[in-house]
């Protein structure tokens, strides 16, 4: 399930707008994602370090995230060296490595790590209600917000059905094979998860019209202008221009 390990702290990150947190979360990734002069993810990179840091992120659990793509880094390095035509670097037997080959690998693993640990230091130190209060307030369709939102919530009340199912077919003695029988259950046991899910849905709209909902959820999370904001604006309003001019100077 989902897990908010990076979003209880108190750092210096945690305490800043979450609407300026994404909002200069997006800004970065953009500006990194359209650059390929290796200064500019070089410094990208060394800036997500430095956000990590201020965050307080704890180093296992951000290797931990990062173990998914680095596995597929390591799958691209693998085969786009070899496979991308260009000028030849290295021959190993009957394989030629290529200049631009090894370049796009570089550029899109920099990328790559500078973009997850950026969104893990700004975006992940909040939790998703927060995330969705903020794209609310962020002028997002409160369609999408309202997704997001019940999405998350009833994840977990899902996962405890799907559990108890699993459980009640291992009290009746039910060992997975690989025949007919054990494709009929698990067919049966998606069937009836979307049946309890739709049900669950019915009632928990009934409740929410019963409570007077009206379209709007309301987060009694504030988050009052302080210096710290300003600060955080200013600093990556400076950071962008930074990696701009890096980018145009190439």
């Amino acid at each position: 399930m989902i897990r908010e390990s990076f979003s209880e702290g108190n750092s210096w990150i945690h305490g800043i707008d979450p609407r300026l947190r994404v909002t200069g979360a997006t800004a970065f990734a953009v500006v990194v994602a359209v650059s390929y002069d290796f200064r500019t993810l070089t410094t990208a990179l060394l800036l997500a370090l430095c956000m990590a840091l201020s965050a307080r992120l704890d180093f296992r659990e951000v290797m931990r995230r990062l173990l998914a793509p680095l596995i597929f880094l390591l799958l691209l390095w693998a085969v786009l060296p070899w496979s991308y035509e260009g000028d030849t670097l290295k021959v190993w037997g009957p394989l030629v490595i290529t200049r631009p080959g090894v370049t796009l690998c570089a550029q899109i693993s920099l990328k790559t790590i500078c973009l997850m640990v950026a969104f893990m230091a700004l975006v992940a130190t909040m939790t998703v209600d927060t995330l969705g209060h903020t794209l609310n307030r962020l002028w997002l369709p409160d369609k999408m917000v309202h997704m997001l939102l019940i999405t998350y919530r009833y994840l977990f009340v899902i996962e405890l059905e799907y559990q108890r199912l699993v459980r009640a077919m291992k009290i009746r003695n039910f060992h997975p094979k690989t025949n007919l029988h054990s494709y009929r259950t698990y067919a049966y046991l998606v069937g009836m998860l979307f049946v309890r899910a739709s049900e669950r849905a019915r009632r928990v709209h009934s409740a929410m019209i019963c409570r007077g909902f009206n379209g709007r959820f309301v987060s009694l999370r504030t988050f009052p202008p302080n210096l710290r904001n300003y600060i955080f604006l200013l600093g990556i309003s400076f950071s962008i221009v930074v990696l701009v001019t890096l980018e145009w100077m190439k």
